[in-house]
């Protein structure tokens, strides 16, 4: 049977964004978007998947495993590097789904991420939310945004995580990152102590309740940068879960102060590189304008956020994500097939791109123009739409 590092090495050796460990099937490997099992492995036992638990846990993890049934927890290799571990029961056995994080904090350029992105580091109070379906890349970008302040001023940052997944050096900044479980109760109780440790960023893994989200607003609105995350799909749906997570009859005073003190969100999903090398995001941004206050402020005006994101592309570096997928495809990152598969809408989609979409859609104002002239200078191709 193969060893627990074994493992992992062939993991990193695939390029593996995920592992799975399962009673009565070999190791699987998610490369891309497919799991592919692991070449003459044997299929894995009880025993066996119960003692690779046992490796990555220390005794009071190895309790709570027996007690809830399920862990979160990180594991650490000299050679191979950082893991992201989550051990449940299923089935009266043991499984492990593995996430496998990258040795090193790549840019928001390497990420292919917008430029503007980069604009909401230098915020200094305010909420900035990532948000996604899970395995969209939240972790990741959040590691990039929050490497991105390390290296380029001075502030102290606080970071708040379920388990602790990208190492933080302290550059320009000091970075403290504390773990639920070994270095903290839970997200409430360690946001509202780091409100007195004095810090200028916070980072909370997730917003996974009324009293965390409450917290956090109230951290953003007495002068710190707070960044989280939340499973929601786009801006607007982000805007509609904060709010309905308050009673009833908070939820107006709710949405006026998200109004105020909401700074951008990024909301992502990772679509397979046309070459086959791997995923690049496909990202919808929105950040705070006067507009934008104004439709989170008003309950009614809120169902037309993705207009007004899509208006905001060329004076705001606003994008929705048929914009980003446009973008994508037309810097030859994305096939048309999968451009098509994930936009919006299918049919208008197509008809912009192939240049007869109606010239009085405001969504795609100024779009055109300054798309193109970027690719020009970029010197990318010049694609021809006729083979579609």
């Amino acid at each position: 049977m193969m060893e627990f590092d074994e493992i992992l090495s062939e993991a990193v050796r695939h390029e593996a964004s995920d592992v799975l460990l399962k009673v009565g099937v070999p190791p699987a490997f998610r490369v891309r978007s497919d799991f592919l099992p692991l070449e003459a492995a044997e299929s894995l036992d009880p025993l066996t998947i119960e003692s690779y638990a046992r490796q990555v846990t220390t005794d009071p993890q190895w309790e709570r495993l027996k007690n809830e049934r399920q862990l979160d927890t990180a594991y650490d290799h000299p050679e191979l590097g950082r893991f992201r571990l989550n051990v449940f029961r299923q089935r009266g056995t043991l499984s492990i789904v593995i996430r496998v994080i990258p040795a090193r904090i790549r840019s928001v350029a390497e990420l292919t991420l917008p430029p503007v992105i980069e604009s909401l580091t230098a915020e200094r109070r305010g909420l900035v939310l990532v948000t996604g379906t899970t395995g969209s890349g939240k972790s990741t970008t959040l590691a990039a945004i929050i490497d991105h302040i390390n290296r380029t001023r001075q502030a102290h940052i606080i970071t708040i995580e379920d388990p602790i997944e990208y190492i933080h050096r302290d550059r320009l900044s000091f970075v403290n990152q504390r773990e639920i479980g070994d270095d903290a109760l839970d997200f409430p109780s360690a946001l509202k102590s780091a409100l007195r440790q004095n810090p200028d960023v916070i980072l909370v893994g997730e917003m996974r309740d009324l009293t965390t989200i409450e917290t956090a607003i109230t951290a953003a609105e007495t002068g710190h940068l707070v960044m989280s995350t939340l499973h929601t799909l786009d801006a607007r749906e982000t805007v509609t879960r904060v709010i309905s997570a308050f009673p009833e009859h908070q939820r107006d005073q709710a949405r006026l102060i998200l109004a105020n003190i909401l700074r951008g969100v990024v909301s992502q999903r990772l679509i397979p590189r046309a070459d086959g090398s791997g995923m690049v995001p496909a990202v919808e941004v929105m950040v705070a304008s006067a507009r934008v206050a104004e439709h989170i402020a008003d309950k009614v005006k809120t169902r037309d956020l993705h207009e007004v994101i899509a208006q905001g592309y060329t004076t705001y570096g606003m994008q929705t994500f048929d914009q980003s997928l446009m973008h994508l495809f037309r810097n030859g990152l994305i096939t048309f097939e999968e451009a098509m598969a994930n936009c919006t809408n299918p049919n208008d989609f197509e008809l912009k791109i192939r240049g007869i979409a109606s010239t009085s859609d405001a969504r795609w104002e100024n779009f055109d123009d300054t798309d193109r002239n970027d690719n020009e200078r970029n010197g990318k191709i010049d694609l021809d739409i006729e083979r579609f």
